[in-house]
C-alpha cells in the first residue's frame, strides 16, 4: 500500500487527549492527528523519530497526521486507519498464501446486529470471515504482542467469530505487526487477561490464527513474511 505523498519526518514531542500529538518540525511545533485508540505502550518517548502526512483538504481541522515511529532504529506503523488497506493490498495481490485461494473479496460485512467483520472472503465452495488487528506492541524487539490495552472489542470479536464457526464459516483472525524483524508473536496476557481467555477459547472453537509483519518506509507498507504465533 502506497502513500498518496512521501512522509515527512520530525521529532515526537508528545502525545495527549488521545488523538493529538506534538511534533517539532523544521524547527516548529505542529499538531497532527493520532489516528490509534491503544495506548501506544513503548512507542512515546520524547524525541523519537516520526513520520507523518500532509493533507491537501483544506477543510481538515489537523493537516497532519501519524504515520509511523521510530524506536531502536526501526519504523513501526501505528495508522490502525491503514490496517485493513494493507491487509486488503495484500489479499489483492496475492501475497497471503493463506488467502491465495479466494477470489471475492468483500471489506466490512455485517455478521450480526451488533458486529460487522473486517473482510468475507469466498470462492464457490467455501466463505470466510477474517477480523485484523494491527500490533504495535515490542516488549522485545524479536517479539510482537497484542492488546497494548483491554480491549472489550476485540474480545467481542473472538466471541462472534466462535459464532460464525459454529455456523459452518471458516474464521480467521489476522495479525498485522506494522514492523520488520520480529520472529514470533504471542498474546500479552499480562495486559488482558480475559482476551487472553477468549483468545485459548476461540483456537479451541477452530478459529485460525495468521500473523505477518510489514516492511516500511516512507513511501509505502507492504505485508512482507509470516511469523508464528506461540
Amino acid at each position: 500500500m502506497k502513500f498518496k505523498e512521501i512522509l515527512l519526518q520530525g521529532t515526537l514531542i508528545k502525545r495527549y487527549k488521545r488523538f493529538f500529538i506534538d511534533i517539532k518540525y523544521r524547527g516548529k511545533i505542529i499538531i497532527a492527528h493520532c489516528p490509534n485508540t491503544g495506548s501506544m505502550l513503548g512507542l512515546l518517548k520524547e524525541g523519537n523519530k516520526v513520520w507523518f502526512s500532509e493533507s491537501k483538504n483544506p477543510k481538515r481541522k489537523l493537516k497532519y497526521t501519524l504515520e509511523m515511529i521510530e524506536v531502536n532504529n526501526i519504523k513501526i506503523g501505528i495508522n490502525t486507519l491503514l490496517t485493513n488497506k494493507i491487509v486488503l493490498d495484500a489479499m489483492q495481490n496475492k501475497k497471503i498464501k493463506e488467502f491465495i485461494k479466494y477470489n471475492n473479496i468483500k471489506p466490512e460485512v455485517k455478521f450480526s446486529d451488533k458486529t460487522r467483520f473486517d473482510f468475507l472472503i469466498s470462492n464457490n465452495s467455501e466463505k470466510c470471515f477474517v477480523e485484523v488487528k494491527n500490533v504495535t506492541l515490542f516488549r522485545n524487539d524479536k517479539i510482537a504482542e497484542f492488546p497494548d490495552s483491554i480491549t472489550s472489542r476485540g474480545k467481542k470479536h473472538l466471541l462472534e467469530l466462535i459464532k460464525a464457526k459454529k455456523m459452518g464459516y471458516k474464521t480467521y483472525i489476522f495479525f498485522l505487526v506494522q514492523k520488520e524483524g520480529c520472529d514470533s508473536f504471542k498474546i500479552a496476557r499480562d495486559i488482558d487477561k480475559d482476551y487472553e481467555i477468549t483468545f485459548r477459547k476461540a483456537i479451541k472453537n477452530g478459529i485460525k490464527i495468521i500473523c505477518y509483519d510489514c516492511k516500511l518506509n516512507n513511501e509505502e507498507i507492504i505485508i512482507n513474511k509470516k511469523i508464528n504465533y506461540v
